[in-house]
C-alpha cells in the first residue's frame, strides 16, 4: 500500500461526508436499513449450474433469481449499467437497464456506492462476451455504505492494516478468503476423523482455579461473585483426563488456549488447539494415528500429500522420521560428540558460547532440549517425531520402563515448527504428586511457567485413570503449513495487536 493510501488523502473525509448525505437522503425518504429482503440464491451455485449454458437455452427456460451482496465493481453506460456483487461464496455480474429495471431504479443505481449491498431479483443470461449475468428487474439498496472499499486493483497490502482491518482484507482479496475457508474444512475434516474413530466431542472449562495441563504462564482473571482469582486455560489436558477416569475412554476437544508469553509468526496469546486422549493406548499408537490423521487431511483438503511451504517440498506420503533429542541435534551438528551431548559441564559451557539462557538448577536433560532449541529445531524441515523426551521437561508423562530418565513422549515438527505434542500419560499418583511437588518447588524460585500443584487431579488420579494416550495438536501451525501461511497471523481471523494509537 502506498503512502498516499495508508495516509488517505484529506478528500476521504469529503467521500464519507457525501455518503453520510446519501443515506440522510434515505433516512428521510423511507426505511435506510431495510431487512425484507430474501436470498435465495447464491453466486457460485448459479455459476455450477448455469455457467456453461448458452444463452439460447436460458431464454427457452428461464431462471429466476434473488441474489444479494456487496457491489464491488460498477459500470454506468447510459441507458444500460453493468455492476458486479460479491457474496459469501463468489462474484456475479448484474445488467440493470432502463427497459428491464426501470427509469428510476436505474438512476437510483448510478447515486449507489461501492461496498453499497444490494439486494436482487432477475433473469439469468449469458453476455456476449460469455458471462453468466443477472438481468435485474427489481433493485433495492439494503444497507448503504459509508466508508469507501480499498483500491480496486491492490486492495489491502499492508500488512498490518490487513491483521487490524481483517474485514476489509476479506473483502478485498480473494487469497484470504481461501486461506479462512481452507481453515474451516481442516476443523470439519479433524471432527469427523476422530468422530469415524469413536472418539466423543467434549467441552471443559476455559476458566481454572488451578492453570494446568502444560508449562506456561497464565493469564489471570478475577470472578467477582467468588472474589476469587481464575486463570485462562492454558490446555485442556488435566480435565480431558478427567473425563477418561470417568470412563469416557476416546474423547477430543477442539479448543480455545490463552497463554501470556510474547508474539511471533508462531504464537499467539490466543490460539487453537486439538487434544485427543485415548485409553489402553501409548505414545507409538498417537505417532501412527497422527501420521495418518495429517496424510488425511492433506489429501481430503488439498487433493495431495505433496505440499509446498514458503518454497520447500514436504511429502508428507513418506513415512516420518524418529529422532531422540541428541540425534537430532547430531544429524544436522555431527561435530557433537555422545559424550559431549551428555556431560553436564560441557553442554553448560557450549550454552555460554552460544548466548543460550539455562538455569543453574537444569539438568542433562533440559540442558539438551536448550541446545535442540536453538541449533537443530529449525532446521527439521521434513516431518520428524523428536522422540525420548528427558523427565525432567516432562512432568505429566509417563517414564520409560527400560529408562526412567526419558519419558514415553514425543513432538512432531514440520518445516521447523512444532506441530505435535504426544505421550504415554502418567497415570500413578503418587509419580504424578511429586512432579507437581517438583514443578511447585521450580514456581517458588521464580519459574512462572512452572506447574501448580493440582489437588483435584491428584484425588482424580487416585480413583484410577487406565492407561492412556493423549495428545495436542496446533491447529493455528497446522493450517500456516496447509495454506502456506509465513505467520501465525496470518490464519487467523483477528489476531493481537498493539492497541491503535
Amino acid at each position: 500500500m502506498s503512502a498516499q493510501e495508508l495516509n488517505p488523502p484529506k478528500n476521504s473525509n469529503q467521500i464519507i461526508e457525501e455518503r453520510r448525505a446519501k443515506l440522510k437522503v434515505l433516512r428521510e425518504s423511507g426505511t435506510a436499513f431495510p431487512n425484507d429482503f430474501r436470498r435465495n440464491h447464491f453466486a457460485s451455485d448459479l455459476h455450477k449450474k448455469y455457467g456453461d449454458q448458452s444463452n439460447i437455452t436460458l431464454e427457452k427456460n428461464p431462471v429466476s433469481v434473488e441474489v444479494a451482496g456487496r457491489m464491488i465493481l460498477k459500470r454506468v453506460m447510459g441507458k444500460a449499467s453493468f455492476a458486479t456483487i460479491q457474496d459469501m461464496s463468489g462474484h456475479i455480474q448484474l445488467y440493470i437497464t432502463n427497459d428491464t429495471t426501470g427509469e428510476s431504479s436505474h438512476a437510483a443505481f448510478k447515486n449507489y456506492d461501492l461496498g453499497d449491498i444490494l439486494g436482487i431479483q432477475g433473469i439469468l443470461f449469458i453476455t456476449k462476451s460469455g458471462e453468466l449475468t443477472v438481468r435485474v428487474i427489481n433493485l433495492r439498496l439494503l444497507t448503504k455504505s459509508l466508508r469507501p472499499l480499498p483500491e480496486k486493483f491492490h486492495g489491502l497490502i499492508d500488512q498490518e492494516q490487513k491483521y487490524r482491518q481483517r474485514y476489509l482484507d476479506l473483502i478485498s482479496n480473494e487469497e484470504t478468503r481461501k486461506v479462512f475457508l481452507t481453515r474451516s474444512r481442516i476443523i470439519q475434516s479433524i471432527r469427523a476423523f476422530f468422530e469415524e474413530k469413536g472418539y466423543l466431542e467434549v467441552e471443559t472449562p476455559m476458566m481454572h482455579h488451578i492453570p494446568g495441563g502444560a508449562a506456561a504462564r497464565p493469564f489471570i482473571t478475577h470472578h467477582n461473585a467468588l472474589d476469587t482469582d481464575l486463570y485462562l486455560r492454558i490446555a485442556p489436558e488435566l480435565y480431558l483426563k478427567r473425563l477418561v477416569v470417568s470412563g469416557m475412554e476416546k474423547v477430543f476437544e477442539i479448543n480455545r488456549s490463552f497463554r501470556n508469553e510474547g508474539v511471533s509468526t508462531r504464537h499467539n496469546p490466543e490460539f487453537t488447539m486439538l487434544e485427543f486422549y485415548e485409553a489402553y493406548q501409548d505414545h507409538l499408537y498417537l505417532m501412527n494415528l497422527t501420521e495418518t490423521l495429517i496424510r488425511e487431511l492433506a489429501i481430503k483438503v488439498l487433493g495431495t500429500t505433496e505440499i509446498s511451504y514458503q518454497g520447500y517440498k514436504v511429502n508428507l506420503a513418506k513415512p516420518f522420521l524418529k529422532l531422540s533429542i541428541t540425534q537430532a541435534i547430531q544429524k544436522f551438528h555431527p561435530e557433537y560428540t555422545d559424550l559431549q551431548l551428555n556431560d553436564r559441564t560441557y553442554l553448560i559451557k557450549k550454552l555460554e558460547t552460544l548466548n543460550i539462557n539455562y538455569k543453574p538448577e537444569d539438568g542433562i536433560g533440559k540442558l539438551q532440549l536448550s541446545l535442540f532449541d536453538v541449533t537443530t529445531e529449525h532446521l527439521l524441515m521434513d516431518p520428524t517425531f523428536i522422540v525420548d523426551y528427558p523427565s525432567d521437561v516432562s512432568p505429566l508423562a509417563r517414564k520409560n520402563d527400560k529408562n526412567p530418565e526419558i519419558t514415553d513422549r514425543f513432538e512432531l515438527y514440520i518445516t521447523g515448527r512444532e506441530i505435535a505434542n504426544g505421550f504415554s500419560e502418567l497415570n500413578d499418583p503418587e509419580d504424578q504428586s511429586a512432579r507437581f511437588q517438583e514443578q511447585a518447588r521450580a514456581k517458588e524460585s521464580g519459574d512462572e511457567e512452572a506447574m501448580h500443584y493440582d489437588d483435584d487431579y491428584i484425588r482424580a488420579l487416585e480413583h484410577g485413570l487406565p492407561p492412556t494416550a493423549g495428545e495436542g495438536i496446533g491447529i493455528d501451525r497446522l493450517i500456516m503449513l496447509f495454506t502456506d501461511s509465513p505467520s501465525i497471523r496470518d490464519v487467523i481471523l483477528f489476531p493481537h495487536l498493539r492497541c491503535e494509537e
